[in-house]
């Protein structure tokens, strides 16, 4: 299949893009910048320009492009940032998708756990409605934002993704470093739920979304329990073999992050409902084996 994706620089992108090749896929890797290869095309969200040359012949389109959340600290500037590359990006890709003579078959648009907001203790699936605070408005935003390519009768997938446990980028990269030097601990009470994945199982779900016809709407990109973060703490400690014994208050945590420690400080257990009804088996179903499987990567 000829597959066209946006972020393919990013953690799950990259990961994405050498798992198809080696299956033989044809990947266009959409770039915001005058393409230098053959496998690029480009793209300017903010102009809301797609060339249409790089979606030509594509089977599925996988649009995993946005600034990072966690990237900088959250001003009014970095916040708008955040909600414009996402909802932008989303509605220009769906637009060009829409205005094609021969769509792809599937759209999987990736978004993220943060739709459902601060779930507390109570878990939550598919079917739970969004939450309230920044992030849940941006993932309704930004999921609505791909109606055009709904309304031409593309079967369209919204992947919300959880932590992804990798050795390199994301939340878990910056988690590592501080656990092999012994510095790791808990943050805030530790009893927040933690609503994680591997990478491997991140990349297989993707591709599970694009070859399952009967898959549409959302789906949860989780593993099947989350955990607390004293939970996750205490696996990292036994795997990494060091110590777990320091926290980071909550309070150190707001003077640090500013209002995106309420999210890392929030609780999300979000469970994968309807990608285990669809039949997709975890590689990676528990933590310790996660964590494993991100230190041979």
């Amino acid at each position: 299949m000829r597959i066209a994706i946006t972020g393919s620089s990013g953690l799950i992108g990259q990961a994405l893009v050498r798992s198809l090749r080696a299956d033989g896929h044809e990947v266009v890797r959409f770039v915001r910048r005058t393409p230098s290869a053959p496998d690029e095309a480009e793209w300017d969200p903010r102009r809301g320009h797609v060339d249409p040359a790089g979606l030509t012949g594509c089977g599925a389109v996988v649009h995993l492009a946005g600034a990072g959340v966690g990237d900088h600290r959250w001003t009014a500037a970095y916040k708008k940032e955040i909600r414009d590359s996402r909802v932008a990006g989303t509605d220009a890709m769906a637009r060009a998708i829409a205005a094609l003579d021969a769509p792809p078959a599937v759209f999987v648009c990736g978004t993220a756990i943060g739709y459902y907001g601060d779930t507390g203790d109570r878990a939550v699936d598919e079917h739970a409605p969004a939450g309230q605070g920044f992030l849940p408005e941006v993932c309704v935003e930004w999921e609505a934002a791909a109606a055009p390519a709904q309304l031409a009768d593309v079967r369209t997938v919204f992947a919300r993704t959880g932590l992804v446990v990798a050795a390199e980028g994301g939340a878990w990269g910056k988690l590592f470093p501080l656990f092999k030097a012994g510095l790791g601990g808990r943050l805030g009470n530790g009893r927040q739920y933690w609503s994680f994945i591997s990478l491997h199982d991140e990349i297989a779900a993707l591709r599970h979304a694009v070859d399952t016809p009967d898959l549409s709407g959302p789906l949860n990109l989780t593993a099947p329990e989350p955990l607390t973060n004293r939970e996750v703490t205490a696996a990292m400690g036994r795997v990494l073999r060091r110590p777990t014994l320091l926290s980071v208050p909550a309070p150190a945590l707001r003077l640090v992050l500013g209002e995106f420690a309420g999210d890392v400080i929030g609780s999300q257990r979000v469970r994968p409902t309807r990608l285990l009804e669809s039949g997709f088996t975890f590689r990676d179903p528990d933590i310790e084996g996660s964590i494993r499987a991100a230190l041979a990567e």
